[in-house]
């Protein structure tokens, strides 16, 4: 029996997107005999705790926890539940959903100042307290029991740093697994970072790529992007292509009953456009007076306050729905509930935005049910056309968006909602199973069946800064 550390930011019961990458590799392997060890975080506060999800994780996995916070994440935690507990009340008292209370300038200032300390100390990111006592603990599994191999999931580039650390004292390789392409694209964290601090980490990656046995990307566009980042870091041998996926089998599609067709949104909102969806809502709620009627649409996740703002600003509310976050039980149940699922995109602001294929569109996927892209040209669009789905349409292009809204809903007043549905053959090339026969190549050192081709695939235009001779020095 081969054994394998398995190094993870988030695992559960922590229910957010990126947690489901390292459970499937992990259910997955313990089915083909690996002897799996997770060390993993026990954070101030989860994003999004989710108990049930701990019930799928194998019995026979070993699950370590190691302290992933210091007294300022601890008192900020505390703080923020203290502020959701107030809302709470407010809430309560007056029946009107309750948020933070706005400061004026002067707490804006403050805020951005705290920021910008906070980038200036978390190094390589804001788990940076995990580092050490992740060390800690994953030597401890190495000296009770040394593994063939370790893996570590960019959940947070803090999990690379680890894995190199272990990996040079323990004398075991390491494979490196991205689920977000860390130093090529960059967050607001990243934006205050001073260039000295992303030079350091940007020179870190350079080492961190090369000293690894092999290196997990999403996609060749991704992976091309870090082989023109970073040259020689890379072998081409050594690199393997697995996107986000899901567990099989695809569901089968059965429309539900109901007077409206329904859109469900799920997940976090304020990283993605949805300007241009409302305005195609409003043409189409003005277009004729049932032209809207039978449709809507349920947002449901973090960050709704501002859609549900905008939405009564237009008018909306008879088309437009918003929930806060649930589990992800209830997340599966009210996919089945709806008649169709909703995708958008980053705003082509954001560096990189061309790499985005979030891993909630694998949930999607496996749902079986039709799908509604409203999307810039990302790697989201390009899963969505390789499964088939028709109903997708150019964020920038309000027509497209209402002509695609039309077709859903005239598909559902015909009974003809299957007819939009992915194809489920293609969609099982993304299943787990499949992906996992990729990863034990990599964790074997055995190279890819289908090899990574360097320069087959072109830079996206938001990235091409990345070959620029000052880029590998912080600036850009």
């Amino acid at each position: 029996m081969k054994t394998i550390l398995m190094l993870a930011r988030f695992f559960p019961p922590e229910g957010s997107a990126t947690s489901f990458r390292t459970l499937r590799f992990v259910r997955q392997l313990a089915t083909l005999n690996w002897q799996v060890t997770v060390v993993t975080a026990d954070p101030s506060q989860y994003e999004r705790y989710d108990a049930k999800l701990v019930g799928a994780v194998p019995e026979q996995v070993r699950v370590v926890r190691a302290q992933a916070y210091d007294w300022w994440q601890r008192f900020q935690s505390w703080r923020f539940r203290k502020i959701e507990r107030q809302a709470a009340l407010r809430s309560d008292s007056t029946g009107c959903k309750g948020t933070a209370l706005k400061g004026g300038q002067p707490r804006a200032w403050a805020r951005e100042l705290v920021r910008r300390i906070e980038a200036w100390w978390y190094q390589p990111d804001v788990d940076m307290p995990w580092i050490r006592p992740g060390v800690r603990a994953a030597l401890e599994v190495c000296t009770a029991h040394l593994p063939h191999v370790i893996w570590a999931n960019a959940g947070r580039l803090s999990a690379f740093e680890i894995a190199r650390e272990v990996s040079a004292r323990a004398g075991v390789p390491y494979v490196l697994d991205f689920d977000d392409a860390w130093t090529v694209t960059s967050n607001d964290h990243d934006g205050r970072r001073p260039r000295s601090a992303t030079a350091r980490i940007r020179r870190g990656m350079y080492d961190l790529l090369k000293g690894a046995q092999a290196v997990v990307f999403r996609y060749d566009t991704e992976a091309e992007c870090f082989w023109r980042a970073y040259p020689g870091a890379l072998q081409a041998s050594r690199i393997y292509i697995i996107p986000n996926g899901f567990e099989s089998p695809v569901e089968p599609f059965h429309a539900p009953a109901g007077d409206k067709c329904t859109l469900l949104y799920t997940g976090t909102l304020p990283d993605y456009r949805y300007d241009t969806l409302l305005q195609a809502l409003e043409v189409l709620r003005d277009s004729g007076p049932d032209a809207a009627t039978h449709l809507r649409m349920r947002f449901v996740g973090e960050g709704m306050e501002p859609l549900a703002d905008e939405v009564r600003a237009r008018g909306l509310e008879d088309v437009v729905e918003t929930s806060g976050p649930v589990s992800f039980q209830a997340v599966s149940g009210l996919q089945r509930e709806a008649h169709a699922l909703l995708v958008l995109g980053r705003p082509a602001t954001m560096k990189g935005y061309e790499l985005f294929a979030g891993a909630k569109l694998f949930g999607y996927l496996k749902g079986g049910r039709p799908i509604v892209g409203v999307l810039p040209p990302d790697e989201t669009k390009q899963v969505l056309i390789r499964v088939g789905v028709r109903t997708l349409a150019d964020v920038d292009s309000v027509a497209e968006i209402v002509a695609v809204l039309q077709t859903l809903i005239e598909k559902w007043s015909t009974g003809d909602l299957a007819s939009l549905a992915p194809d489920r053959k293609a969609c099982e090339a993304y299943s787990s199973e499949r992906q996992t026969a990729i990863l034990v190549r990599a964790l074997e050192g055995v190279p890819a069946e289908k090899p990574f081709i360097p320069g087959a695939q072109a830079i996206p235009p938001s990235l091409r800064h990345i070959e620029d001779s000052r880029w590998m020095d912080g600036g850009i």
